[in-house]
């Protein structure tokens, strides 16, 4: 009999993505993804709505192309396996457990089709910058992505994409 370790959810993302990486070069992205979820109350009758917060990583350039292309609120339809790391903090010992993301993640909501994504935007920001040291002002600097006017016409990303293959 064979196990089953398997994932997968849509969620948004609360935060910025965390890219950082590993001595041997590899890319690590953390992402946290709010899953809302419902039921009804048997007592009141009520519709009960509450979000669960699922930890995520993603490794190499899969984790560098999510961190590059979607911002806080994106969704994303997750999948991959639990993986739970145990580490210590203060002398005593804590477990977290994470999806690793895996072949099947896709962006659910890609940036309109004129948007840059994050490496290159920020690379036109400076550039645009005044030369006299001075920081742009607010009018000056680009405005963050509405996420609300997505292009429908491109849902997912095409899997070799999220899978470097």
């Amino acid at each position: 009999m064979s196990n089953l370790n398997h994932w997968e959810g849509i969620g948004r993302l609360g935060q910025e993505i965390e890219l950082r990486y590993l001595p041997n070069g590899d890319a690590v992205a953390s992402l946290s993804l709010a899953c809302d979820d419902s039921y009804k109350d048997k007592q009141t009758g009520q519709k009960v709505e509450r979000t669960e917060w699922v930890r995520c990583v993603a490794f190499r350039q899969t984790a560098e192309f999510l961190a590059e292309w979607l911002r806080k609120g994106a969704r994303l339809y997750a999948v991959g396996k639990l993986k739970t790391r145990e580490y210590e903090k203060d002398g005593s010992k804590r477990y977290v457990t994470e999806i690793h993301l895996a072949q099947g993640t896709e962006i659910i909501d890609w940036p309109a089709k004129d948007a840059q994504p994050r490496q290159q935007a920020q690379q036109q920001q400076r550039q645009d910058a005044p030369r006299n040291g001075s920081r742009p002002q607010p009018s000056q600097q680009a405005a963050p992505p509405d996420y609300d006017s997505f292009d429908d016409d491109i849902p997912f990303a095409p899997a070799h994409y999220l899978t470097g293959v």
